[in-house]
């Protein structure tokens, strides 16, 4: 009897837990060389901005023991090109599409959401935290709580009803759950963590920063206890928050980590880098390992690792299927 694998993010079902990572699959066309987009759980998008961006100086990326540095910056077309050209394309193939948003200012952020709140195709927005407030001094929002939150009440304020409101959180806090307490409070809706640690690399033999911008996003495996720590620590404070886990998800094991630890939905981001195949060869992983493991269904294993042995669960699934 093949594992049932659908989950909520939100009040919105999706047909599996696997997505894309912001970033890390553009705007989908170019992984849909590989294989049909609809397969996964949904696409998530590069941060989408109010007007074009070039992105950083090169160079811009670095491969590191384990991992990678980016510094690629929020580049891209802006939003009317992504209304125009890139969320019609995903929309006409059935994409369950996460539209990640970016902006320097709360009023940035707002006007973003007001763009997306009646475009057809958006499946959830997914609010980047981890931009500089340029009206606090270039403060990363993410790393305060009362303005992640200002952020995630003006984009709730004037996004749809139905479309959930995602916030992604930084591990560079003191406390990610009060900022995450802060961020529900808000009104988001459902939360991803972890957003990518800032790392470094010197060139030694140059004897200089190796990325332009000299720091950069750690991302990849190296990263994932720092991941499965944040999100351990957020559904034990917030169990009926959903969450979506991602950093260093290379096989299903990994993801199958996160589920245990407390996320519903796990995004796969630096594995596309070298293998286009990831999000279909994870996914099929995760459910043989459920399989294998006497799982009918993956909401049985959401934060299992949290509960006493024996204990019975209740997850979004069931409460949804009670309600009809």
């Amino acid at each position: 009897m093949p594992v049932d694998m659908r989950t909520y993010l939100g009040h919105v079902e999706l047909v599996n837990p696997v997505t894309t990572a912001a970033g890390c699959a553009a705007s989908g066309s170019e992984l849909a060389q590989f294989f049909d987009l609809a397969r996964i759980g949904a696409l998530t998008t590069r941060s989408i901005t109010m007007a074009p961006r070039a992105g950083r100086p090169t160079p811009r990326m670095a491969e590191t023991p384990s991992g990678m540095l980016n510094a690629v910056g929020l580049q891209g077309p802006g939003v009317d090109a992504f209304l125009e050209r890139e969320l019609p394309w995903l929309a006409q193939r059935g994409v369950r599409t996460v539209v990640s948003i970016g902006g320097g200012t709360v009023a940035e952020y707002t006007a973003l959401a007001r763009r997306l709140t009646d475009a057809p195709g958006v499946t959830a927005v997914e609010v980047n935290l981890s931009c500089p407030n340029i009206e606090d001094r270039g403060r990363v929002f993410a790393r305060d709580g009362a303005a992640s939150a200002e952020v995630i009440a003006s984009v709730r304020s004037v996004m749809r009803y139905d479309v959930p409101v995602v916030a992604k959180l930084s591990p560079d806090v003191m406390d990610i759950v009060s900022v995450a307490r802060a961020c529900v409070d808000g009104g988001a809706d459902a939360l991803s963590m972890i957003n990518n640690p800032l790392g470094m690399s010197i060139d030694t033999e140059a004897m200089r920063p190796v990325l332009a911008a000299v720091t950069g996003g750690l991302s990849g495996p190296a990263v994932r206890p720092l991941a499965v720590r944040c999100v351990w620590q957020v559904h034990a404070a917030l169990p009926s928050v959903p969450i979506i886990g991602m950093g260093g998800v290379l096989t299903g094991r990994d993801a199958f980590e996160f589920i245990l630890a407390g996320a519903c939905v796990v995004a796969v981001g630096t594995a596309l880098f070298h293998d286009p195949y990831a999000c279909l060869r994870i996914l099929r992983e995760l459910e043989e390992i459920l399989a294998a493991r006497g799982f009918h269904r993956l909401a049985d294993a959401v934060g299992l690792a949290h509960r006493p042995p024996g204990a019975s669960t209740r997850h979004r699934i069931d409460l949804e299927e009670s309600s009809l």
